[in-house]
């Protein structure tokens, strides 16, 4: 497994993470045995970077990774983040005052049994508290041991800039995949600037861009069902758009999701700066294919290829703009 780097003192990773939200939230059932099986699987094949939320499951999913975690702690980089909650009626809701991020740093840290988390996210941006309220108290936490690197999710180019200049930002994660290039436009260039990591959540398109559809659509309890690119003539227009990616999996003798992986993987080399993709999957197949993309490197020939497939997905990448950066440059 290739290493990375996080950002210009960040921690030393595998080039590619693993995303353990759908263990506990998203995506339908899981066979919490073959979770266990897949997180030591995914262990023993050099993955390294473990990324969790205090949001998945509010506290379960970091329950869950607990004895994963205690089993080769000085040999992982646990990632978590903070700023979301749930009203009692199930709403979202948003928190970044410094007050709720000390009591959900601490909360965080019990969970998971450990003495400091690594690389602590703020999940997602609430435009009412002054980022400098926000990156002043995640910078206390790390002055009290705490916590080691800070990230970002979902932010601007401007509020990443106005971050890092208040404390180094080792991180940004955001949804990056050939079906969500967004990102690109602002906060890609601005973190190679800045000397910041991308770490691409969803970079398979939830599923999409594996070429398999593996949702039920009779699952109250996937996400997916409530999405509108998976949706009537969106999904059916979104699956055809895989044929060029088929078609260089048929040559490479690899998978539709080895080619999507690969083409995030290769963004190292075009932004130049750290790009470590964060697959989620709750199978150890699924993780062997995963890790696969690593070593495949695509030719001038096939990235053109894949190049206009952003601009054609149909349905917005996610329903509430203000969820995501580009809902706010």
């Amino acid at each position: 497994m290739k290493t990375l780097q996080l950002g210009t003192d960040g921690p030393i990773v595998s080039a590619q993470g693993f995303g353990a939200m759908g263990i506990s939230v998203g995506y339908g059932d899981t066979d919490l045995t073959e979770a266990r099986a897949t997180l030591e699987h995914a262990f023993e094949l050099g993955i390294t970077l473990f990324d969790t939320a205090d949001a998945y499951g509010f506290g379960e999913n970091e329950r869950f990774l607990a004895p994963f975690f205690a089993a080769h702690r000085d040999e992982l980089v646990i990632a978590t983040k903070f700023g979301l909650n749930r009203t009692p009626d199930g709403e979202l809701t948003i928190h970044n005052d410094p007050a709720y991020l000390r009591a959900a740093a601490d909360a965080s840290l019990q969970r998971l049994g450990v003495d400091e988390i690594d690389l602590y996210y703020m999940h997602r941006r609430d435009p009412a508290v002054p980022l400098e309220e926000m990156v002043g108290a995640m910078a206390e936490l790390v002055a009290a041991g705490k916590v080691k690197h800070l990230g970002l999710s979902e932010v601007t180019a401007d509020e990443l800039a106005t971050a890092h200049a208040i404390h180094p930002i080792a991180a940004v994660e955001s949804e990056w995949s050939l079906f969500s290039r967004d990102i690109e436009r602002q906060v890609v260039p601005a973190a190679a600037r800045l000397g910041i990591a991308m770490v691409p959540y969803s970079p398979l398109g939830r599923g999409l861009l594996t070429g398999v559809n593996h949702v039920d659509p009779k699952a109250t309890n996937d996400v997916r069902n409530t999405m509108s690119r998976f949706q009537g003539a969106n999904g059916e227009a979104n699956q055809a758009l895989l044929e060029p990616l088929r078609k260089i999996a048929e040559t490479r003798q690899a998978t539709v999701a080895q080619v999507a992986l690969a083409w995030v993987h290769q963004r190292t080399a075009v932004w130049g700066t750290s790009v470590v993709p964060i697959p989620g999957t709750r199978s150890r197949t699924r993780v062997e294919e995963n890790v696969g993309a690593v070593g495949l490197t695509l030719d001038d020939a096939e990235l053109a290829a894949l190049e206009p497939i952003a601009a054609e997905v149909a349905g917005a990448r996610w329903d509430d703009p203000s969820f995501i950066s580009s809902g706010r440059e």
